[in-house]
């Protein structure tokens, strides 16, 4: 990962989103549920997150710590990326 794919930015206008009333979206496009769908649908709740104690270098742990949110999170959301795209299919 280089250091300008850490800087895009979404390019959405949120605003006019935000604006939109629900009668403004187009969702014609979207399939209707069938019972189908229903029957194999299963409700998954997050589980709990773990604490653990990880050594991080100074200049990493100084990387998330100024991103604004916490570092914390951001580092569990970094692993969680990086974990997903390493799965054994």
């Amino acid at each position: 990962m280089n250091e300008n794919t850490m800087k895009n930015t979404s390019k959405t206008d949120w605003a006019r989103i935000d604006a939109m009333s629900d009668e403004d979206i187009d969702t014609s496009d979207i399939p209707p549920l069938s019972e189908e769908f229903f029957a194999k649908a299963q409700l998954r709740m997050p589980q709990a997150p773990v604490k653990v104690s990880v050594q991080v270098d100074p200049e990493t742990w100084a990387w998330f710590q100024a991103q604004g949110e916490s570092a914390e999170q951001q580092m569990s959301v970094a692993l969680r990326i990086y974990a997903e795209a390493h799965k054994f299919h």
